[in-house]
């Protein structure tokens, strides 16, 4: 009896044990960000170049040797710009484009959406909404992880031999735009032209992509085409990353005017009301709606300071970033934790200033007298639709600072600002 009770103290024993061991290899092995012998992921601080990582597997000392580093210690940064259409965004994204250690994609959920939902409306039919809200956080989180072959399953027509030349605004990145991607330019031409990036660098090859990802220290993407900040939970709580979303935000009111001149068909109906004063029948009011909504549910939510946007959330204005440039860029990089590099202060300067240039007046470009772009959809919409557009975003214009017109002449008045001084604290 004695030997069968020590038996099973025994038996339970070895019991946890085996399930220690088993709960440990689960948890901690899929999630190894560290291959050996390329460590730089597991690194923290000046431990990137220590020694003893160095030694790699020969040597018997990886990240599994230091269990202070735990899976979200990683060296490498997920950026992440959240935003919409005609909100800045691409200002923004230029930002962290500029950085020497920053490899940028400019919105890569294009061909996510132009593959699933090739005749999308303005309005969001809830099946399409999963299906494309899965494939997208399944491709950032590919491209994260600096796999871009996961890209070519939407490109069409489909990339032969890994080349394309039908990746959406390929000329929009440095990294695509330079060795050892492309050829055609060296290192002295810093400011490479969209344009002649496309022109001049041909078929992207998509294994140069992948590699120059993988020399960089930190990956940024933007995407304008995810409605809400819950939508990405998920991917923001995925511990393989280590995710910091900066969500732009705009004036609906500016976001509308932008949209009126940019997309000339889809918003034919809005020119035509602000042509002839008369609002037409069959115009979709849902163009602005959603904006507002997905605006409004959003920043609530981001806002409301969750638990798993702890330290990863960052709401930013475009008009305090239009209005003071350069100390807004500081800011940014602080919640970000990055150095704000030359390159990046050299591009504020030469692109916030205004210019003569063809490219300055480009419907997609960000070469703008920053300071003045910010509201001058006020000498540009009709007072009806500035009313009706107030009356559909109340409560976002409320939420994010934004002064209401009552009269033609409060509204072509640019003596005083319509963005009150609202401070939006980063949640860390």
């Amino acid at each position: 009896m004695q030997c069968s009770w020590k038996s099973v103290i025994l038996l339970a024993l070895a019991s946890i044990a085996i399930q220690y061991t088993a709960i440990r290899t689960l948890t901690s092995k899929p999630f190894q960000l560290c291959p050996l012998p390329s460590p730089q992921n597991c690194g923290l601080g000046a431990q990137e170049t220590d020694p003893a990582f160095e030694q790699g597997a020969a040597g018997g000392a990886g990240c599994d040797d230091y269990p202070y580093f735990s899976i979200n210690a990683t060296r490498k940064l997920h950026i992440l710009v959240l935003a919409t259409t005609r909100s800045g965004s691409s200002f923004v994204g230029q930002l962290l484009n500029q950085h020497q250690e920053v490899f940028y994609l400019f919105e890569p959920l294009y061909h996510v959406y132009a593959t699933l939902v090739p005749r999308q409306s303005h309005t969001r039919n809830p099946t399409d909404r999963r299906v494309t809200l899965g494939a997208s956080r399944d491709l950032l989180r590919s491209l994260y992880g600096c796999d871009l072959y996961f890209l070519e399953n939407y490109i069409k027509p489909t990339p032969s031999n890994h080349t394309t030349d039908k990746l959406f605004r390929r000329g929009a990145s440095r990294a695509l735009c330079q060795q050892p991607v492309c050829d055609a330019f060296g290192a002295g031409d810093a400011n490479v032209e969209e344009g002649d990036c496309v022109r001049k660098c041909s078929t992207l090859n998509m294994t140069l992509a992948t590699e120059a990802c993988q020399e960089k220290k930190h990956v940024a993407i933007k995407v304008v085409r995810v409605p809400e900040i819950g939508d990405l939970r998920a991917l923001v709580e995925d511990p393989r990353l280590n995710i910091k979303v900066i969500q732009l935000v705009r004036d609906p009111r500016g976001i509308l005017s932008s949209r009126i001149e940019t997309f000339r068909d889809p918003y034919r109906l809005w020119r035509i009301w602000r042509a002839t004063g008369r609002r037409p029948y069959n115009l979709d009011m849902n163009q602005l709606t959603v904006i507002c909504e997905d605006f409004f549910g959003s920043v609530s939510t981001g806002l409301s300071h969750p638990q798993w946007l702890k330290g990863k959330y960052m709401l930013v204005r475009y008009e305090d970033l239009a209005r003071n440039p350069l100390l807004k860029t500081q800011e940014i990089y602080d919640f970000l934790g990055l150095p704000m590099d030359k390159n990046v202060k050299h591009w504020i300067r030469a692109n916030t200033r205004g210019s003569n240039e063809p490219s300055a007046k480009h419907k997609f470009g960000t070469v703008r007298d920053s300071a003045a772009n910010a509201e001058s959809w006020r000498l540009k919409l009709s007072y009806d639709i500035v009313e009706s557009t107030q009356a559909v975003c109340q409560k976002v214009l409320k939420q994010l600072g934004y002064k209401a017109v009552k009269s033609v002449e409060e509204l072509r008045n640019m003596s005083f600002s319509l963005v009150q001084d609202k401070m939006f604290v980063p949640f860390l």
